[in-house]
This record gives structure tokens, sequence and C-alpha cells, in this order.
């Protein structure tokens, strides 16, 4: 079971990634966020990001350069997302999501960092 959680941390940061990803084309709630954070124009670059990363995570079960690619990116994405809530006072609450799946990709960084290097 304790070998499984890395995996199982992978695959829930995989799919939340490509579903925030898709809101982020889609829903009118993200794009009214994006908004009020004061980035619009990279509404669709932060969208393509989190889906490239998603997938990029599912790829490295049978690449494994790319889960630390994926994880590594994605862990940059959630340090931008975490500093930027923290610069709009979204509060702690508010940005604790972001600072829980940076926490998550760096350990999906660490625990796959031995498999390629």
């Amino acid at each position: 079971m304790h070998k499984m959680i890395p995996e199982i941390l992978e695959f829930f940061s995989a799919i939340s990634f490509i579903i925030y990803g898709i809101l982020s084309f889609t829903s009118n709630i993200m794009k009214s966020e994006f908004k009020r954070w004061g980035i619009s124009k990279f509404r669709l670059i932060v969208g393509y990001a989190q889906l490239t990363g998603g997938f990029g995570l599912i790829l490295g079960y049978y690449f494994p350069i790319m889960t630390l690619l994926s994880s590594f990116g994605l862990a940059v994405l959630m340090l931008l997302g975490f500093t930027l809530r923290l610069i709009v006072k979204d509060g702690i609450i508010k940005s604790t999501p972001a600072l829980l799946y940076l926490i998550i990709n760096l350990v999906i960084l660490y625990n796959n960092s031995n498999l390629v290097l």
C-alpha cells in the first residue's frame, strides 16, 4: 500500500489538472476568476499548461521522463498560482489548494527522480 501512494498522487494530480485545464476553457466562473486575478490574458496559456501537465503525468506511466517534466512544470505553475493568490490577498483558505498541488507535484517529482536520472 505504501508504494501505491505516489502512484495514487500522480493519478490524482493528472486527473485534477486535466479537469482544471478543461474548465479554464469552458467555465464562466474560471473566466471571472482569471479576470479578478488580473491575468485574463494568460487564461488559455494556463489551461494548456494544465492539460499538458495532466496528460504528461499519464504518459509518465509509460515514459518516466514525462513524469519528471510534467510534475516539475505543474509544481512551478502551482508555485506561481499560490504566490498570485497571496498577492491578491485571497487568504490562506483560498490559497491552500495551490499549495497542496505544489506539494503533491514536488512529491511526485522527488519520488520519480531516481527512475530517469
